[in-house]
Order: structure tokens, then sequence, then C-alpha cells
């Protein structure tokens, strides 16, 4: 930003300090939501890309074709969300639900072949 500008717009005799107003929008995405699989055997860590929507993920879950329910996952950092339990050789499926209280089920988005560092991009999105 150029010195007039920032000038400007900067509080008088505090001219470190620029009040600024922001909100949410909602974003629209193409294609859906993405899951990057990180990890090893016994500690699983799910990057959650391009979610539309608020964006914004406060609660993810996960199955494997051979759980019975679904585990609730824990946020690592950012968009990295883990879990502890061995999902090798299965299907994965995840459930996510959003600041805004909407939630979406991403069913066997991941095949039983996965491997880490493979990323799977679903066909649903939030809107």
């Amino acid at each position: 930003m150029s010195l007039p500008a920032f000038l400007r717009i900067a509080r008088h005799g505090d001219e470190g300090i620029v009040p600024v107003l922001y909100r949410r929008v909602p974003c629209k995405r193409r294609g859906g939501v993405r899951f990057t699989l990180k990890g090893q055997s016994s500690f699983n860590m799910v990057m959650i890309t391009n979610v539309g929507g608020s964006g914004n993920v406060k609660a993810a879950w996960i199955r494997g074709s051979r759980t019975r329910t679904w585990l609730p996952m824990n946020r690592n950092w950012g968009a990295n969300w883990q879990s502890s339990i061995d999902l090798r050789n299965q299907r994965m499926s995840f459930k996510l639900t959003l600041v805004d209280g909407k939630t979406l089920e991403f069913l066997n988005v991941v095949p039983s072949t996965w491997k880490f560092g493979q990323t799977f991009a679903s066909t649903r999105q939030f809107f």
C-alpha cells in the first residue's frame, strides 16, 4: 500500500494501527471437497481442502469400511485433522460439520487401495 493511501486510512497520531472491518462471506468452490492423506500406519492425518460454504470446518469424523461407527478426528493444525486408528486397506468415509452448522457425509470417497500422500476429491460440496 502506498504511504499516502496508508496515511489516509490510519488513525491520526496512531499511524501504526489501521482499523479494518471484515466479515466472512460464503465461498462457491469448483469441484468437490478434497482429502489428502498423510501420516503412517497408526497415525492418520487428513488435510481437508476446497471446502465451500463458510469454508471453516468445526468438526470431522472418519469411518473405515470395517468400522461400524463414525470416529471423531482432532484438529492437528490448520486444515489438518488426525485420528490414531489403523485404516489401511479400508475404504474411508468422512463426515464434516462447518461452523455454520451444515453437515455433509462423504461416503467411500477414498478407495481401499489408497496410499499416504494421495489426494481424493469427492463429488459433494457445501453451498
